[in-house]
């Protein structure tokens, strides 16, 4: 795409965005501060800057007066770069730059990866489906070739494909009869390799060997994702010359829902804990198949694909949310020594669990480490590549839990750390997920503790998401607003820092710029939940590494998944206390790794044997068997942790204290 260059005045600061980039995204990307209070929706009017030289796309607003807009004002918020451009920033937004470093740019950072990129993470593999269609044709029965339908049927497969030891489905051989007959002896045949072969699932009349469609679901603990796949599609040819964008290519469709099991209960351990009440277990199952059901619906409804044309479903998920969609008792997973039910889930099908597709679809399931190391967590493993390569390599899933796993090639070793809600707006008093109208990023002038603020969808904030969080807490300590225990200072000469009901809050948004009918806060208790989260989190992986004889120096590197991930802010993170602090290019942001390793099994059943493999090498650690880790939790509730040798850099940042 082409590229523009941005200058800020009178900083000299000077970045390349894409042509069409909003300038105030662009500038909070810089780090160049702009007051910013409504979100980006140009209803505040302080995003206010002249356009030196240069053109922007940018309407007339009633917050700009018409003599302004003519002396060369813009509201930097509904302003779209169209040129090389130069900005000046008026005086009430410029913050003196020794007083804070630049964040880094996001544009260009190693850790954001394409979607090709993302997909060609794991090498060496053939576009090859577990379960194919192929286009048989036979003469019809005669005085003189009288074996049955089936014999036919499997002769002229192993004759005209060369596929030996081929079972049958009992189901299909229900129907065959008839179906081969009006199909003039011209079907296409569904098959899916199993431990044992392959195996006979499907037939349908004529040629339908371009249509074979396969649909992934990740079932994660908040949110449910699906995407529909075109299982004829060779995304490796595809991608070859570099030019495929993967907005299409991987996925057909997509949608998600949030998991309707939150009503019973928001954690895993509440969970269980309902699912042993009279009815509660089918309750849960019943509500996460018919969200199933519904983003299936969808998925097929928004892509034209009939339902018959599914030939395969993968779930991926955490051990948890596994047994309540197979309707297993989760009670033992959250009693000691926390045993699952299994580890690997034979095929099934659809139709026996409730799903809604043909009778012939099975599930797959991705297969569980530990009761609270999951099939998502094994399913991620695959779509990174890390058990390919030599690489010393930390994979952490950051959600509704955290989830971690260390290793290469040669060995893994995992552990789960309860992270708590906050990052998904639980337990925050105006929390919510990354959704339309959450505050996303969060900049803080540190003259005025004035906020500059971006939302989802451009539109004024009701509420903060969880890299909004993080964005918040880092700028707050940064500024110099808390302290390093996450306790406000009382004495700043600012209305937004004040007694509220909770206790001391900040207030990022006034009710006036905000669509709710209240201020937007966060409150003491808000970053309290935080540090307690980033804490298990922080404290997860250093227990881990220390098992294993390792410490975060080691590493080669870290790739971080999980849906609230894809617009967290590294350096931020780091700041917090989140994320060790390490070089940049160290990083890599893999999204929804669960989905990614669910694609990626769909399109070759030899990664299908690949996730089996992981699951049954990686080690896992149980916690709560190590003292050290409680040891290690309470030394991380500070920002951004007790030991200041562990970040050296963040405590050069941070203000002179009071």
């Amino acid at each position: 795409m082409d590229k523009k260059n941005i200058t800020f005045s009178p900083s000299g600061m000077s970045i390349k965005v894409d042509c069409g980039e909003n300038l105030l995204q662009a500038a909070m990307e810089a780090g160049i501060h702009i007051n910013a209070s409504c979100g980006g929706t140009g209803a505040c009017g302080k995003c206010r800057v002249k356009i030196i030289s240069g053109n922007v796309d940018s309407p007339l607003s009633s917050m700009l007066p018409q003599e302004d807009y003519n002396a060369g004002y813009r509201l930097a918020c509904l302003s779209t770069v169209r040129d090389d451009v130069e900005v000046e920033i008026p005086i009430e937004s410029q913050v003196d730059r020794s007083v804070l470093v630049k964040e880094g740019q996001k544009f260009d950072q190693p850790y954001l990866l394409s979607p090709k990129d993302i997909f060609q993470l794991v090498q060496g593999w053939d576009v090859e489906p577990t379960v194919f269609k192929k286009y048989v044709e036979m003469e019809p029965p005669s005085k003189d070739d009288n074996v049955s339908d089936l014999t036919r049927l499997i002769n002229a497969i192993k004759k005209q494909h060369d596929i030996k030891g081929v079972s049958t489905d009992f189901k299909l051989l229900m129907k065959m009869s008839q179906l081969l007959r009006d199909a003039n002896w011209k079907v296409t045949v569904t098959l899916v390799q199993t431990r044992r072969g392959y195996k006979l699932i499907n037939a349908e009349q004529g040629d339908r060997t371009h249509q074979n469609y396969s649909i992934v679901v990740d079932i994660g603990t908040t949110t449910i994702f699906g995407q529909l796949l075109d299982l004829n599609q060779d995304v490796k040819a595809a991608c070859a010359d570099g030019s495929c964008d993967g907005s299409k290519l991987f996925a057909l469709a997509e949608a998600s829902d949030y998991n309707p099991q939150i009503s019973y209960g928001e954690d895993v351990i509440t969970r269980i804990v309902y699912s042993q009440k009279p009815g509660g277990l089918k309750k849960l199952q019943e509500v996460v198949v018919e969200s199933i059901n519904n983003i299936i619906d969808e998925l097929l409804t928004s892509s034209g694909v009939d339902v018959s044309l599914v030939s395969h479903l993968v779930i991926a998920a955490n051990t948890t949310m596994t047994q309540l969609f197979l309707g297993m008792d989760p009670k033992y997973l959250r009693l000691a020594p926390y045993v699952p039910t299994a580890n690997l889930i034979p095929p099934m099908r659809a139709v026996h669990l409730g799903i809604k597709l043909g009778d012939h679809v099975h599930v797959y399931i991705f297969p569980c480490v530990a009761s609270y190391v999951g099939g998502d967590i094994v399913a991620g493993v695959l779509g990174s590549g890390m058990f390919q390569r030599p690489d010393l390599t930390l994979y952490m899933d950051i959600g509704t839990n955290g989830e971690i796993v260390v290793g290469n090639k040669d060995w893994l070793a995992s552990d789960s750390c309860s992270a708590g809600p906050a990052f998904e707006g639980a337990g925050i008093k105006f929390g919510m997920r990354a959704t339309r109208g959450a505050i996303e990023e969060v900049s803080i002038n540190p003259n005025t503790y004035e906020p500059m603020i971006l939302t989802i969808g451009r539109v004024k904030p009701i509420g903060i998401c969880g890299s909004g969080l993080i964005d918040a807490v880092a700028q707050l300590i940064q500024v110099g607003i808390i302290d390093q225990a996450g306790k406000f200072y009382r004495d700043l000469k600012t209305e937004r820092v004040r007694k509220g009901p909770d206790g001391y809050e900040y207030v990022l948004a006034f009710q006036k710029d905000t669509r709710l009918n209240d201020d937007i806060v966060l409150t003491e208790i808000d970053i309290e939940n935080l540090i307690r989260t980033k804490g298990s989190i922080y404290a997860g992986c250093k227990v881990l590494l220390q098992s294993v004889g390792l410490d975060f120096k080691d590493l080669d590197r870290v790739i971080i998944a999980g849906g609230f991930g894809r617009h967290l802010n590294l350096e931020k993170a780091m700041f917090i206390g989140l994320l060790p602090e390490m070089e940049m290019d160290r990083f890599t942001f893999v999204g929804n790794g669960s989905l990614l390793g669910a694609r990626l099994l769909s399109f070759s059943k030899e990664l299908l044997q690949e996730a089996e493999r992981i699951a049954l090498m990686m080690t896992n650690l149980e916690l709560s068997n190590y003292p050290s880790y409680m040891d290690e939790f309470v030394a991380a509730l500070f920002l951004p942790h007790t030991d200041v040798n562990a970040f050296p850099n963040v405590m050069k940042r941070l203000p002179v204290k009071r």
